[in-house]
Parts: structure tokens; sequence; C-alpha cells
């Protein structure tokens, strides 16, 4: 339904109030496309704040806004900085474990937001909370407001990590 409306809405091409439709209508639209609207650090802004389950977890339009969005974002590396995982939003569920670790606690908070984990994401969590190099500490100095920000990660956390938290 979303790509048939972004076929009516851009018809005539790209609207000037195309910032007023739906965020989710955007998963469908191209970078380039957007590019006469706004920068692509704007577009890849509002795609993170879109619902990106819209689109299957592995489907290729998916799999490519991503890689669209780290390279629009100069990404080096597997490092991800905490402004850059606020503009990818949803899309950080969709790093591989190597960005997870490179990034430390950057991502942490974007990925509390994730309705699900691959196993290599999963560990690559883990590996970083236990690290204790995360603005969050080491769990062992966690606080109720700490486990309020991670509640989406919790299932991720396992025993060894559970039983470090403070009751």
């Amino acid at each position: 339904q979303l790509s048939c409306l972004l076929k009516m809405v851009t018809l005539h091409g790209i609207p000037k109030d195309l910032d007023s439709y739906p965020r989710d209508l955007l998963l469908f639209l191209s970078p380039s496309d957007y590019a006469a609207t706004g920068s692509c650090s704007q577009f890849f802004m509002e795609i993170g704040e879109a619902n990106v389950d819209v689109l299957p977890r592995e489907s290729p339009r998916r799999k490519q806004l991503l890689l669209e969005a780290l390279a629009c974002l100069k990404v080096p590396g597997t490092q991800i900085n905490e402004e850059n995982a606020e503009i990818l939003g949803g899309l950080v569920c969709d790093l591989g474990g190597e960005y997870i670790r490179s990034s430390g606690g950057n991502l942490l908070k974007e990925l509390s937001q994730c309705g699900s984990f691959l196993p290599d994401q999963e560990e690559a969590i883990r590996d970083v909370i236990t690290s204790g190099n995360t603005t969050f500490g080491p769990p062992a100095a966690w606080s109720a407001f700490t486990l309020s920000d991670l509640s989406g990660l919790i299932p991720v956390f396992g025993h060894s990590i559970l039983q470090q938290i403070p009751r």
C-alpha cells in the first residue's frame, strides 16, 4: 500500500511537502529522489524514525537503505558515533555484531527499540555490556533508570549479566 501511495504522490515529481507525508512512505523512496527536498542525512533521519519493520528484515530494500545510510553519513569502518546512531534510528536493528562491538555503547539506546536480534547481534550486545565501557557503566552500577533505558535489551542479557545488576 505504501509503495502504491508513493507512486501516486510522486506521479508528477517529488512534492515539496514530502515531509508532511507518513515517514513510512520514505522507505520506498531513494535518497537521490529525496535530494531535491533535503540532504541525505535529513532523509535518513526521517527514515530512522519510520517503522523499518514495514520492510522484511532481510529484504534487499532494507539492506540497501542501511548501506546508503552508512555511505551518506560517511561512517568510517564499523564504528558509529552517538549522533549517527540517532540518525540511523530503526536502521541500527540491521547492523551486524561487528558494528555493535566497534561502536561500544553508542548503539545501545537505539538497539533497545528493536523487536528482535540475530544471534551475532545478541552476542555483541552482551560483549559490549559486560565490558562496562559504556555511558551506562558496568551492570553492577546500574539503577532502575538504566534498566528502563535498556529495557528492550533485557531478554538478551542472559543470567550472567542479570545477576550483576543490583536489586
